[in-house]
């Protein structure tokens, strides 16, 4: 057997001591210090860390052959020199099977004198452990979530809502994830009628949108549908919220910036029947209704053939009272019918210009020339 002593505050052995670093043979040297066997610890194939546990359970005078293993890193030493100190039952997790972190769990439990063979299971993570162990502290029926298929987050839904005294069986269920859980205990706790939305096809985002419809005492049927996306319904609760009638949008093929548009004009008592068309996009559903809460003819450019900035260069004409009929054509883009609007605006002959051919450079130059020669007519003197 190796033997080791100090010797004019020195370490000595009749081994050769050059195969442990400064570390361990700091941890040797405090052993030695205070007369203990540090035959326990003094091996090369533990390093400075595992040494001190081993080195703090002998000094508590504790039985260290237990966890004074290689295979067992510091963290896992540190729990079992915690469980002998604490005079637990420390066989139970005192396998390398279980990290640090299980280990803690398990020793946690075993100081509240819990069951802790509910969870002391290699197949459980820490995290899980944790979840069983506080729901074995209220005294919870945690059999509905032991399921190890159960991550810890859903776990963690479950046993809250056993906490609040609700029916957990209505989302303890492998197809919800923790969010949608979420959405069904929140609900839950408000007497809401959770199963309108306790749907798995239905994201935790979705759920909220419907719970908070619920909340406000609103027929949500109208939007119970995973086919609608969180926004589409968010603007479906908004008109809901404001009396609308939403069957007017409440359709999967509108996206959620047309819904706003014809929502925003039925809150205006606007004809949304002029805009509220599937093959409008939002930007054009947006100058149909601006151009109806001015009053304006929209029949003239609510075509679907037009682009937004086209639908909006009519509509400006038609505010300015133009003759927009000479524009008025799709064989001109944004920026031609621009030039002729402005060339009306001032009253210029647009026909000079006002051709399909016509690129937008030679429009600016013609109406540049029109608008100068007209400036600089000399007036009549008055006689």
């Amino acid at each position: 057997m190796t033997k080791v002593w100090l010797e004019n505050n020195e370490v000595k052995s009749d081994m050769d001591l050059s195969i442990f670093n400064y570390g361990q043979m700091r941890e040797i040297y405090f052993g030695l210090k205070n007369n203990l066997d540090v035959s326990a610890y003094a091996k090369p194939e533990y390093n400075c860390y595992q040494m001190k546990e081993i080195r703090l359970g002998l000094e508590s005078n504790l039985d260290v052959t237990i966890y004074a293993k290689p295979e067992y890193n510091r963290e896992q030493m540190r729990e079992i020199h915690i469980g002998l100190k604490e005079n637990l039952d420390v066989s139970i997790y005192a396998k390398p099977d279980y990290n640090w972190g299980q280990m803690e769990e398990i020793r946690l439990g075993l100081e509240e004198d819990l069951d802790v063979s509910a969870y002391a299971k290699p197949e459980y993570p820490c995290a899980q452990m944790r979840e069983i162990r506080l729901g074995l502290e209220e005294n919870l029926d945690i059999t509905i979530y032991t399921n190890p298929e159960y991550n810890q987050y859903q776990m963690e839904e479950i046993r809250l809502g056993l906490e609040s005294n609700l029916d957990a069986t209505l989302y303890a269920k492998l197809e919800y994830n923790c969010d949608q859980m979420r959405e069904i205990r929140i609900g839950s706790m408000k007497n809401l009628d959770v199963t309108i939305y306790a749907k798995p096809e239905l994201a935790s985002d979705q759920m909220e949108v419907i719970r908070l419809g619920l909340e406000e005492n609103l027929d949500v049927t109208a939007y119970v549908n995973p086919e609608y996306n969180r926004d589409q319904m968010e603007e479906m609760l908004l008109g809901l919220e404001n009396n609308l009638d939403v069957s007017a949008y409440a359709k999967p093929e509108y996206n959620c910036y047309q819904m706003k548009e014809i929502r925003l004009g039925l809150m205006k008592n606007l004809d949304v029947s002029a805009y509220a068309k599937p093959e409008f996009t939002s930007d054009q559903m947006e100058v149909v209704r601006s151009g109806l809460e001015e009053n304006l003819d929209v029949s003239v450019y609510a075509r679907s053939e037009y682009s937004w900035a086209q639908m909006e260069e009519i509509r400006l004409g038609l505010m300015n009272d133009l003759d927009v009929s000479i524009y008025a054509n799709q064989e001109y883009d944004w920026e031609q019918m621009k030039e002729i609007r402005l060339g009306l605006k001032d009253n210029l002959d647009v026909l000079a210009y006002a051709r399909p051919e016509c690129n937008i450079y030679q429009m600016k130059k013609i109406r540049s020339d029109l608008l100068y020669a007209m400036n600089n007519t000399p007036k009549k003197m008055d006689l």
